[in-house]
């Protein structure tokens, strides 16, 4: 896709997994990258992954800091240029049901997922206006559909859907592209690094709950990363990574209110769900 050749790409939560994926997709084909994650190890990683032949900046801040994104984007248009695609793609997990979660873990969630996205939105905004670019927000299958013991994670992916949707009604004819993406399981690190409030359903330990992942992670972040610049380039509003995206979304249009128990019938090895299912018939 040479439309990315020469263009002025912003990923963030770029030290690894789909980020760092996008970050080498997009210098093979020869964009000007502006890196940034909270990992400046995983960060410095994948600068000397990406080599010298693409103009690359790099920045270490929490996407929870307001004032560091706004002050990111005007660092990026004076190093780079005007950006022309933003990719929000840094995000962070937990585990825990509402009831046994502190409230500040919600907000911790929602400040890097959900206002993080928002924050990189606004201080681009100008940038992407100007060149007729694209936003590319990654939401979840969990952006689709309620998951017991994720509900921090659920709330923020629920979030970026409405606000990634309501943003392209609201920049329709601008040329302005933005996509929203809901990846299904890909295997990066997000479950792994993912702190543990409260273990949920049972007697299911982190050691099981670590295995389910590995086993629904059935996309690699290469994989995600070449359908995720394949829709960016079209400007699809809905970008679908995974057979497991696809059939959850589906899922959710065709049973909106049973899609769970819909879920929980193709459940198999899934820890989570047979232990919930334990856990009810007690």
């Amino acid at each position: 896709m040479k439309i990315y050749n020469n263009k002025v790409c912003v990923v963030t939560g770029a030290a690894s997994g789909i980020g760092r994926a996008l970050a080498l997709d997009l210098a093979s084909r020869g964009a000007q990258l502006a890196l940034c994650d909270i990992n400046a190890e995983g960060l410095e990683e994948t600068v000397k992954m990406v080599g010298g032949a693409n103009k690359v900046m790099s920045d270490v801040f929490d996407m929870a800091d307001a004032q560091a994104i706004a002050d990111y984007a005007e660092k990026v248009e004076t190093g780079l240029g005007p950006a022309d695609y933003v990719f929000n793609n840094a995000g962070l997990s937990r585990i825990g049901n509402f009831v046994d979660t502190p409230l500040e873990s919600m907000e911790k969630v929602m400040d890097v997922n959900y206002w993080g996205v928002v924050r990189m939105t606004k201080a681009f905004m100008d940038q992407i206006l100007a060149k007729k670019g694209t936003l590319v927000n990654i939401s979840s299958v969990f952006g689709f559909i309620g998951y017991a013991g994720q509900t921090h994670y659920c709330a923020s992916k629920f979030a970026v859907r409405g606000f990634t949707e309501t943003l392209a009604q609201e920049l329709k004819g601008t040329g302005v592209g933005v996509c929203c993406v809901h990846p299904g399981g890909v295997a990066t690190n997000v479950a792994r690094n993912a702190k543990v409030d409260k273990m949920p359903f049972g007697d299911a330990t982190r050691e099981e709950l670590d295995a389910n992942f590995d086993k629904m992670a059935i996309t690699s972040p290469e994989k995600a990363a070449q359908i995720i610049l394949k829709g960016a380039a079209k400007k699809k509003r809905r970008i679908l990574i995974g057979a497991d995206s696809r059939i959850i979304s589906m899922a959710y249009r065709l049973f909106p209110t049973h899609y769970s128990r819909i879920l929980e019938k193709y459940s198999g090895d899934n820890v989570i769900l047979s232990e919930r299912k334990k856990a009810n018939k007690v």
